[in-house]
């Protein structure tokens, strides 16, 4: 993929819950609000959240731009063909406490994003892990743009079941650039790759394959590195490589730590294209099928914050 990857034309575009700080309670007091749910713990991060509901066959765009957050809502889309995508492709913009309700049913990326400036950009508290829909790539959790010029921290995000990857961080690699760090997440089922970069760090995240849809590499690592991959659960159960290094004629180099890695697939590990991959710090345990304490488990959850 070079571009973007979404088809199609869109219904709707709009800036729900789009601040430089949160401004919840006066959204969810606005006419139009389908539902709230109110927090469990206090926390800077804890609110009520609204819900927006699609209707069947409709498909938002929502857009963020440079400095604004987009927080606390869950997106329901439970009804048939409805889709949602959070683009954000500007500079110093946060995505948290963010929900997705619903099977994704189309060869479309639900998170588009790039720091396009230089800076650093956020996402974190997210759950998309109701999954997609069975077919060759149908479901793309988290996109990062070619155009990708700063850094992007991931922290807390709940991604399951895809169909062309859950975290697809690459891109950037061939032309912007830019880093990603992706800490404290889950992946489960979801074929190409659960964490795919070209330059960053994978750190206290889990990917695990079971059987129930399709089976990716744990961590894959593009041109040019290096990745970074620390205090991991990589269970693969046989079913894929716990990590691979290098693609497309190209290497990457691979440095792990404390991190638990299913072997039973050809060992595990996967040098191509002059990629290499050095356990600096090999784990005295197995690996665990277990979601971080900080990445949420369901779209209320998410969405009430931490």
């Amino acid at each position: 993929m070079t571009d973007y990857p979404h088809t199609g034309s869109t219904t709707d575009h709009d800036n729900p819950r789009f601040t430089r700080r949160s401004f919840v309670s006066s959204v969810a007091a606005a006419a139009g609000v389908a539902a709230t749910g109110v927090a469990g713990t206090a926390g800077a991060d804890s609110a009520e959240y609204e819900t927006i509901t699609l209707e069947q066959g409709e498909r938002k765009t929502v857009s963020v731009g440079d400095g604004e957050t987009l927080e606390n809502v869950v997106y329901d889309c439970t009804a048939p063909d409805t889709h949602v995508t959070i683009s954000a492709m500007g500079t110093d913009w946060t995505i948290r406490n963010v929900g997705v309700e619903g099977r994704v049913d189309r060869k479309e990326a639900v998170f588009g994003v790039a720091d396009t400036g230089g800076n650093t950009s956020t996402i974190e508290h997210v759950y998309l892990g109701d999954g997609a829909s069975q077919g060759h790539r149908i479901g793309l959790g988290v996109w990062v743009a070619p155009d990708h010029t700063g850094h992007i921290d991931i922290d807390g995000v709940n991604v399951q079941e895809m169909g062309d990857n859950s975290f697809y961080c690459s891109a950037p690699g061939t032309k912007g650039g830019g880093t990603v760090d992706i800490r404290n997440s889950y992946s489960a089922n979801s074929w190409v790759s659960h964490f795919r970069l070209a330059d960053g760090t994978v750190e206290n995240c889990t990917a695990v394959n079971t059987g129930e849809h399709k089976d990716g590499r744990g961590v894959w690592a593009w041109s040019p590195g290096a990745v970074e991959v620390r205090g991991c659960n990589l269970a693969m159960n046989g079913r894929h490589y716990a990590i691979e290094s290098g693609a497309n004629g190209s290497g990457s180099t691979v440095e792990v730590s404390d991190t638990a890695f299913s072997t039973e697939y050809h060992g595990g590990l996967n040098e191509v294209d002059g990629g290499t991959i050095d356990i600096v710090d090999e784990a005295d345990r197995e690996p665990e099928d277990v979601c971080p304490d900080s990445c949420p488990e369901s779209p209320a959850e998410a969405a009430r914050g931490r």
